[in-house]
């Protein structure tokens, strides 16, 4: 266990009840919110300076009415109230507009002499009317803030920063620094972990069991995560519990932490599947889509597309370029996207190992092709990433031929203009390099670039390893040729270049 609130970032915790202010807290799903709320919580009660109590408005989800989702949330008031111990309020009013408010006044005088301080958790389960109902009744009461009167400390918690729907509850203007909801200066977020600790976190279990993990075995746990907690418990917990067997203290290894990672990969866990299950979202689908391919475009972090993503923890700024936000979600991404396309592609009846049992890439490549000329013309009108199509139908033909046996580490983000793949099986690396050529591009400057590109990855990456440039051909005019005239295979420069 870490202290939750090492990772809050400016947050100033005893201010907030000292000087009576009202926050918000926000992160990505599972990354410490709740634990934190809670540790809190406890701390401020046993102190006994104050009343504090967490509350979850998880209940009202979907109760877009006022007239549902007030009577939700003032029942998990008084749930919550009686489970944590602290005076048990109820509501005197019927009136929807009126009962939240109303019963945090009833509340505050119960507590007194103490002040009352309330932490909601799950504060963006709240939609539309509801949201602005909860928000208008929280303002109304701020101005009598005080004991016996009204909660001196609020806070708001969620994975969104909810500065849109302040604005939604003040009729449309934008918060004013004199707004009892000023969330530019008291919004804050909860952080990742720090490479320290991560390293901290397994240096207690080493303290409790003896149990060690080689710097080898932490630093892949820290550059798959980024430091996300969920991603970080779950690797140290399937490598400890599930890898080796129960009770045996080895020390934890860089091959234990792989298999935990693929492990995670094929389970699906629900942390990974609710995430993947976003991807079908128009705007998410958009920034997504502009990542695989590496498209430059101004407007990308402006977008809603961009802020959801940020919000989900799916991305993430690395010198000011949009980015998958760690190794891990990467993979997740890719495989859901490409899954389908997977299955339905037939299982090889061709030769793709040579003699040695090493990948022959030159003849995998070369099917490809010959798949490409035959269903990619109609599985991109099925697919919803049609600018991304060709990306996710050579992963998909490669994961086919590759599972079990070899694996691929992807590389892309907004405005690299390309993707670029690691592929290895049984020890031997390859890289593949994919472009597109778009509408107003020249195909020899694209080809010149991609060669450079490729040549520079595999210096990298895999030093002295073959190398293969993947060009799809996406003007209008392409489609006009013949396929014995798209499909090409030319070796330049130490690459190998496969047109499609």
């Amino acid at each position: 266990m870490l202290p939750p609130e090492d990772r809050l970032a400016g947050a100033r915790l005893r201010r907030y009840i000292k000087d009576k202010l009202y926050w918000v807290l926000h992160a990505p799903r599972q990354t410490g919110k709740t634990t934190f709320l809670l540790d809190w919580t406890r701390r401020i009660n046993a102190e006994n300076e104050a009343a504090a109590c967490y509350v979850t408005i998880e209940t009202a989800r979907g109760l877009k009415e006022p007239e549902r989702a007030m009577p939700s949330i003032c029942e998990s008031i008084m749930l919550h109230a009686e489970w944590q111990g602290i005076k048990k309020p109820a509501p005197t009013t019927d009136i929807p507009s009126d009962m939240a408010r109303d019963i945090l006044k009833n509340w505050a005088k119960l507590t007194g002499p103490k002040p009352l301080v309330v932490l909601f958790d799950e504060v963006d389960a709240l939609e539309g009317e509801a949201m602005i109902s909860f928000l208008r009744q929280l303002r109304s009461g701020f101005m009598s803030r005080g004991v016996g009167t009204f909660p001196v400390s609020i806070a708001l918690v969620g994975f969104h920063d909810l500065k849109d729907y302040i604005t939604a509850a003040k009729d449309g203007v934008p918060p004013s620094p004199l707004s009892p909801f000023n969330i530019k200066a008291d919004s804050i977020l909860l952080e990742n972990f720090s490479q320290e600790a991560v390293r901290n976190l397994f240096k207690q279990r080493t303290e409790e069991t003896g149990q060690r993990i080689t710097d080898e075995a932490a630093a892949y746990v820290w550059e798959q995560s980024q430091g996300q907690p969920w991603i970080v418990n779950s690797l140290f917990q399937r490598a400890t519990m599930r890898i080796l067997p129960e009770d045996d203290y080895r020390t934890v290894t860089l091959e234990h932490l792989e298999n935990a990672r693929e492990q995670m990969l094929l389970a699906r866990e629900t942390h990974l599947d609710s995430l993947a299950v976003r991807l079908r979202d128009p705007a998410v689908r958009g920034m997504i889509e502009a990542l695989i391919t590496g498209t430059p475009d101004p407007r990308l972090t402006s977008g809603e597309g961009f802020r959801i993503c940020l919000d989900l923890g799916l991305v993430r700024k690395e010198r000011g370029t949009p980015v998958i936000a760690n190794p891990l979600y990467k993979e997740v991404l890719a495989r859901q996207l490409t899954y389908s396309a997977q299955d339905a592609i037939p299982e090889p009846e061709w030769q793709w190992e040579l003699a040695d049992g090493s990948l022959d890439m030159d003849s995998l490549l070369r099917e490809f092709q010959n798949f490409w000329r035959e269903h990619s013309e109609i599985w991109e009108d099925k697919m919803e990433y049609t600018e991304a199509f060709p990306h996710l139908l050579l992963m998909a033909f490669l994961q086919r031929v590759l599972n079990g046996g070899g694996g691929i580490e992807r590389e892309y983000a907004a405005g690299r203009g390309r993707m670029d793949l690691l592929v290895e099986y049984k020890a031997k690396k390859y890289v593949i390099e994919i472009k597109l050529i778009h509408e107003k591009q020249g195909a020899e400057a694209v080809k010149m670039k991609g060669l450079r590109q490729a040549a520079a990855y595999r210096d990298a990456k895999a030093p002295g390893a073959p190398a293969y440039l993947a060009v799809f051909d996406r003007r209008a005019a392409a489609k006009e040729k013949s396929w014995n005239e798209r499909l090409t295979w030319n070796r330049e420069g130490g690459v190998t270049v496969i047109g499609c």
